[in-house]
């Protein structure tokens, strides 16, 4: 299983990106998908979440009413639109997959980062 994200850049305070998070391989089923921010020499911190169906999701506050998460299951793919960004918006953006190979065992995958980076 290959988790790719991509979409990451440098866009100034205000601006928009739109972060991709693609699953590829053995892939049974794809479960719950999410993203995670982490600052150089800080813990990653919870951003953005959302169920297999895309019924459900959950935001950090800091980013609620500026990022919608979403997702293309014919697709296997992620996306975090990310408007109004702020300076505090910046870091590594990171996507998980909890995917289920086979049976009833399921791991979660992490990417490899993108990089966001917003100039004031």
């Amino acid at each position: 299983v290959q988790v790719v994200e991509s979409g990451g850049g440098l866009v100034q305070a205000g601006g928009s990106l739109r972060l991709s998070c693609a699953v590829s391989g053995s892939t049974f089923s794809i479960n719950a998908m999410g993203w995670y921010r982490q600052n150089s020499g800080i813990q990653r911190v919870l951003v953005a979440t959302i169920t297999r169906g895309g019924s459900s999701t959950n935001y950090a506050d800091s980013v609620k009413g500026r990022f919608t998460i979403s997702r293309d299951n014919a697709k296997n793919t992620m996306y975090l639109q990310m408007n109004s960004l702020k300076p505090e918006d910046m870091g590594e953006y990171y996507c998980y997959a909890d995917v289920t190979t086979s049976g009833t065992t399921t791991f979660r995958y992490w990417g490899q980062g993108t990089q966001v980076t917003v100039s004031s």
